[in-house]
């Protein structure tokens, strides 16, 4: 099952409010808000990080405004962690079954632990993302994510 079959019933099961765009392929922050007529804060980045330090090893999922810079100290302190790394392109295949610019703000492997940012709720009442391809989009109701997505909140912004 694809990551954008998973998603769609993940979010059907949970009568979630959605919409699905398709568009030209694209992973970049401010083209795909341009197609999809969104600005470029609702854009739900996810960044697959590999977290060490105080006995932690763990893969986080950081989710931010697309607008704003992750601070990876803050991610790594969010999982009780020292340092943080990108991922490997390897690792968010093998996490994420999707390419750079795809990732959408869920996780669907156990080892991918979801941080998110408040920001990106309380600034919108839609957040939009990559649904797995770089050529389909997702428009999501704010809340419904907050209610069907389990993430642990923290600031993790620059």
């Amino acid at each position: 099952m694809s990551t954008f079959d998973k998603l769609t019933a993940l979010l059907d099961s949970h009568q979630a409010r959605y919409q699905v765009m398709e568009h030209e392929p694209t992973g970049k922050c401010e083209e795909v808000a341009a197609i999809r007529g969104t600005a470029v804060g609702q854009g739900a980045k996810a960044l697959v990080c590999h977290v060490k330090g105080n006995g932690i090893k763990q893969y986080v999922l950081a989710v931010l405004p697309a607008d704003q810079q992750a601070d990876l100290g803050k991610v790594a302190q969010a999982v009780g962690g020292l340092r943080a790394s990108l991922a490997s392109p390897a690792e968010v295949d093998r996490l994420t079954g999707c390419v750079f610019g795809a990732i959408p703000p869920f996780s669907f492997h156990d080892e991918l632990q979801v941080v998110v940012d408040p920001t990106l709720c309380e600034r919108n009442s839609e957040i939009a993302f990559n649904a797995g391809l770089l050529e389909k989009s997702m428009v999501l109701d704010a809340r419904d994510y907050q209610r069907i997505c389990r993430f642990e909140p923290a600031e993790i912004l620059r």
